[in-house]
């Protein structure tokens, strides 16, 4: 599956059902293979389902001056399949791990992934679901299951950088949770990060997330859903409530100290502002360099499509800050 971004296709393979890894085949001299043939193969229908189809827009242009236009066609193609080995030009370059919030559709998205890839990112879009919430073991599963991956040849010593929306932050705050619990199976996996961004992180109470839950999932019964939550909570508190506890408290002390970016507002029901500005605070007080970004009010997870100038303003700032863009990509 390709699509076109600026001098080169964007290559997108999926790894595993919820992780899909996005590249471009531009060459480092900035030359771009001719693009195959585009055929629907039967043995690729399984790669259709999360992305839209061949007449769907992957996106539009970030900058009202971009020279790096998304083109909205969409082709499908076996051959557009790598097999990607260490020595590729694209196991060299940095790559992103992008944590969607629940049940982000690809078109949402992909405004996100063109931010990176057409600044010569790759990207591993690790997706979340409920279950990996409600019952933490799960999660912790699937983040040994992201880790093992950052240690395929494909990715390993990769620089690495972090995009994390609602949900996302916690599926993160899992990898990061298995890191401290086995430092051994995962070294100098934390120093690789150079950069963290956190779009709308859900915290504060339990009944937060319980609110959330329902928001996300059921809003017309968003009381009953946020009822059943909370019994849910109690019912099970040695496997949640506790594991969430901890979590938080890896967060407060993460072993990723590299710079940081927070997106929130005021008025989104699922962020404690109050708990927010103590995580800020803690961790300025660690040296961790914090920047934010607060509107009064705005959407949750929905920053940019709200606030698309200030946004895109304070991402590229931050990012052109860590000077990790491969050098075509500077150029």
């Amino acid at each position: 599956m390709s699509v076109i971004v600026g001098e080169g296709r964007v290559i997108a393979q999926r790894v595993t059902r919820s992780i899909t890894y996005y590249c471009t085949s531009r060459t480092p001299g900035g030359d771009s293979p001719s693009p195959s043939p585009s055929t629907i193969s039967p043995t690729s229908s399984h790669l259709d389902a999360p992305f839209p189809s061949p007449s769907y827009s992957l996106s539009t242009p970030l900058l009202p001056d971009s020279h790096h236009n998304v083109s909205s066609i969409l082709t499908h193609s076996t051959l557009d399949i790598p097999s990607l080995s260490p020595s590729s030009p694209s196991s060299h370059r940095p790559l992103l791990l992008l944590f969607p919030w629940l049940g982000a559709r690809p078109g949402a998205m992909a405004k996100y992934r063109d931010f990176y890839l057409e600044r010569g990112l790759d990207i591993l879009s690790v997706e979340s679901i409920v279950w990996h919430f409600l019952w933490p073991r799960w999660g912790r599963e699937y983040a040994a299951e992201v880790l093992e991956l950052l240690d395929d040849p494909r990715f390993k010593g990769r620089t690495l950088l972090v995009h994390a929306f609602s949900i996302g932050g916690y599926t993160f705050c899992q990898l990061l949770s298995q890191m401290v619990r086995e430092p051994h199976k995962y070294p100098g996996l934390a120093q690789r990060v150079v950069g963290h961004v956190y779009d709308s992180l859900v915290i504060g109470s339990l009944e937060q997330m319980a609110t959330g839950l329902g928001k996300t999932l059921f809003p017309r019964i968003e009381p009953l859903v946020r009822y059943i939550a909370m019994l849910y909570f109690w019912l099970f508190k040695s496997q949640t409530v506790h594991y969430y506890d901890n979590l938080v408290q890896v967060f407060y002390n993460s072993p990723v100290t590299a710079p940081a970016v927070f997106f929130f507002c005021e008025n989104d029901v699922l962020c404690d502002l109050v708990a927010m500005e103590a995580v800020l605070d803690f961790w300025r007080k660690r040296g961790v360099s914090v920047e934010t970004r607060k509107w009064k009010e705005s959407v949750h997870a929905a920053h940019l499509r709200c606030h698309p100038e200030e946004y895109l303003s304070t991402l590229e700032t931050f990012f052109h800050s860590l000077n990790i863009a491969p050098l075509r990509a500077k150029m």
